[in-house]
């Protein structure tokens, strides 16, 4: 699939827009496909895959294409870019940190990068891991945030698992945790490496050498939420909320475009606009779900919702989130009033993922709930049980579901990375 075919999917305002900034800026295209999930909440980095037929009904013996076992401990997603799928890990026993690489199509091992060795920081959430982030690939590199050694450093690696070039982003003082996700835009990568010891930090790297170029200064408080590139008025913004404000830069430069205080300190999810509002959540030191105004010139709703880890979606105008404590609700996304709650049990930290008018949302069991994006009622179409513990993603592309979970037998833990599809 060529670049210019995968463009012609996307919405007419993220084409235009990505193409100037490649253009102009860097003869390095952007070469992934119709069919790939090549970063963070999937190809418009908002968690909605493009429509396809998925299986609604799996287990550990129905619709699996191939499982594949996956080294040690991490919640970070798979992103499928072309014949293979990248993962990071992480072997707490030999402190080592790396990427895996399967082939796409079987689920065979083709290599294992190891990024680092030794010096892990010790500490946190006992829900976090040293290997929470989600890689981005650009079709050339693959891209990946480690924290190693007091630091956040991005790393990357080429098709097959060479070392391209490494770059401290900034000292990190850990708090929770760490797990922000590279996100891929123009010639840049973006990272964000917000913390509590001051020296917090979010900065544009290049996609070619991982020369840094521009940087800002963050809060000195903890914050977790990723860089996300969202399109408003045919202007692309990067949005990154927590450390009490909701922040909007030039992806390209850092330059920004407004701050406002309108999020809690502490935010993991990312956020998703409806063209007029940008959405912040987040459970720390207060619950809430914000909507704030897309030119930053304040907060039009809010509530005390706990949707603290799972990122939200949104269609037509409604807003779908998953609490944490496993309620599914959906809002006006104008006026944020409630239109209806839905139980679906379990805690959840992995984000649900909308496919067509299917929204799928695991909760750390491993249970897969499956609903209707639809704004007159809660539909409850199926459930699914796959694993003992899941804390990542789900990964849905090429007709395909994708998930990394952890099994539990005779005292051991086993992460493995199922493939779920129809043969």
């Amino acid at each position: 699939m060529k670049r210019r075919e995968f463009l012609a999917v996307l919405p007419s305002s993220v084409v235009a827009a990505q193409l100037l900034a490649e253009e102009s800026t860097t003869p390095e295209k952007i070469t992934v496909g119709a069919n790939d999930w090549p970063w963070w909440r999937g190809p418009n980095r908002n968690g909605i895959a493009p429509a396809q037929k998925i299986p609604l009904e799996w287990s550990a013996t129905k619709n699996i294409l191939w499982e594949a076992e996956v080294r040690g401990r991490g919640h970070g997603s798979a992103i499928v870019v072309s014949e293979r799928v990248f993962l990071a890990t992480a072997e707490p026993e030999k402190e080592s940190q790396g990427v895996l690489c399967l082939d796409r199509a079987s689920g065979k091992p083709l290599w294992h990068k190891e990024v680092h060795r030794g010096d892990f920081v010790k500490g946190g959430n006992t829900k976090a891991s040293h290997a929470s982030s989600t890689p981005a690939c650009d079709g050339k590199k693959v891209f990946i945030n480690f924290l190693n050694n007091g630091a956040v450093y991005t790393t990357a690696l080429d098709l097959e698992g060479n070392r391209l070039w490494q770059q401290k982003i900034t000292d990190y003082t850990l708090h929770q945790g760490f797990g922000s996700s590279p996100g891929v835009y123009g010639p840049l990568v973006l990272v964000s490496a917000d913390n509590k010891g001051g020296n917090g930090m979010i900065v544009g790297l290049e996609r070619a050498g991982g020369k840094i170029v521009w940087s800002r200064k963050r809060p000195k408080t903890p914050n977790y939420a990723s860089p996300i590139v969202i399109t408003i008025d045919g202007k692309d913004q990067l949005i990154l909320t927590g450390c009490d404000l909701v922040t909007s830069l030039d992806p390209l430069t850092g330059k920004e475009n407004w701050e406002l205080k309108g999020s809690t300190t502490e935010c993991v999810t990312s956020t998703v606009t409806d063209g007029k509002h940008v959405f912040t959540s987040g459970g720390y030191p207060r619950n809430h779900v914000a909507a704030v105004k897309a030119d930053g010139s304040g907060v039009a709703w809010e509530n005390k919702t706990r949707v603290y880890v799972p990122s939200m979606l949104i269609r037509d105008g409604h807003l779908f989130a998953v609490m944490d404590d496993g309620v599914a609700v959906c809002w006006k996304s104008d006026t944020g009033a409630e239109l209806w709650k839905g139980r679906l049990g379990g805690t959840f930290s992995a984000s649900p993922v909308m496919v067509g008018d299917d929204i799928l949302a695991t909760n750390e069991a491993g249970r897969t709930f499956i609903f209707k994006a639809n704004p007159k009622e809660f539909d409850l179409v199926a459930e699914n049980k796959l694993g003992d513990e899941v804390f990542a993603t789900p990964t849905v592309c090429g007709g395909r579901i994708y998930m990394r979970v952890a099994i539990k037998q005779n005292g051991t833990r086993q992460e493995k990375l199922f493939c779920i599809g129809t043969k």
